[in-house]
């Protein structure tokens, strides 16, 4: 079979997670539903940051930039997905599917960095306290945000430009909901050697340089913590750094499944169910997650919910 160039390609078809008919209204209930609240939630985490004063912080900088990537990642794929069910169609045009590819890479990567820069604000915070002030300043906490969106501009850009010389024959299925990177290049007809030795030596140090970075960080945090003689500034304490952990184990841990799963069994709908986590689920309990073992992320949210009332 005779390969084409990659943008004589017009349009890729998105499987989805299932192809049963009488299965389409239920996932498009709970997608639409799920995504809802992740704006929704995550939404009133960023109003809640802005408005109230006691949450002007580098802490809540960093978790309203979350938020905010949030939002974004989950729209990325999301709404796309939701059209092709209603409209029952599939197609997604070439363009699209590179321009998804490369929003959805962009967000997800620098998710990982924030979650690695709000490791190093509780390590500085409960390590040195007497200087978190000074050394968490506002300068440094916009620049370690720059630097993030850099890193992950950067590799957006440099996973898109080797699929962009990527030719495809005629199969253009992709068994996923989004164009996901992996995907899109086992469709190529073309030689993608370049193309794994970038995904996986990004991979590992994306994945393992900011998780070497956290768990560095939570070792230095543990016997401070436990000096602590105030019981309630230990709660305080540990109640953040737990948040912070269940999300940062949420991504990791699913990120690592959905990867091992896609090199070991090569099944794509495995993936993708289980890309639902990362892409939607994790985002979705974000909000929860912080709030409600926060006690001033449910002040300032209630109010903001007393000054709309």
């Amino acid at each position: 079979m005779e390969s084409g160039n990659s943008t004589q390609i017009s349009e890729f078809f998105l499987l989805g997670l299932s192809e049963e008919p009488e299965l389409q209204p239920l996932v498009f209930g709970l997608f639409l539903s799920m995504y809802l609240i992740t704006v929704c939630g995550n939404l009133f985490i960023i109003l809640a940051t802005i408005s109230d004063s006691h949450l002007h912080t580098p802490m809540y900088f960093f978790l309203s930039n979350l938020s905010s990537v949030d939002i974004c990642l989950t729209s990325t794929t999301v709404p796309k997905m939701l059209v092709n069910i209603q409209t029952q169609s599939k197609v997604i045009t070439y363009a699209g599917c590179i321009t998804q590819m490369s929003f959805f890479n962009l967000f997800i990567v620098l998710d990982d960095c924030l979650l690695t820069v709000m490791a190093y604000d509780r390590y500085v915070a409960i390590c040195h306290p007497l200087h978190y002030t000074i050394i968490m300043n506002p300068r440094l906490c916009v620049l370690l945000v720059l630097a993030s969106w850099i890193t992950s501009i950067l590799y957006s850009l440099l996973q898109s430009i080797t699929v962009l010389k990527l030719s495809f024959c005629t199969c253009l299925d992709i068994p996923h909901f989004f164009c996901e990177l992996n995907q899109v290049v086992q469709l190529a007809c073309s030689d993608t050697f370049l193309n794994d030795v970038v995904m996986y030596f990004t991979s590992v140090l994306l994945g393992g340089g900011p998780l070497t970075g956290i768990l560095y960080s939570y070792t230095k945090i543990v016997s401070p913590i436990h000096a602590i003689s105030s019981s309630q500034e230990r709660y305080k304490a540990f109640s953040t750094c737990a948040s912070h952990l269940s999300v940062v184990s949420l991504y990791y841990f699913t990120g690592l499944g959905v990867y091992l799963n896609s090199a070991v069994t090569h099944s794509s709908h495995s993936s993708a169910a289980a890309s639902v986590i990362y892409n939607l689920v994790i985002p979705m309990l974000n909000p929860f997650i912080y709030s409600l073992r926060n006690q001033d992320t449910k002040t300032a949210l209630k109010r903001l919910f007393g000054r709309k009332v």
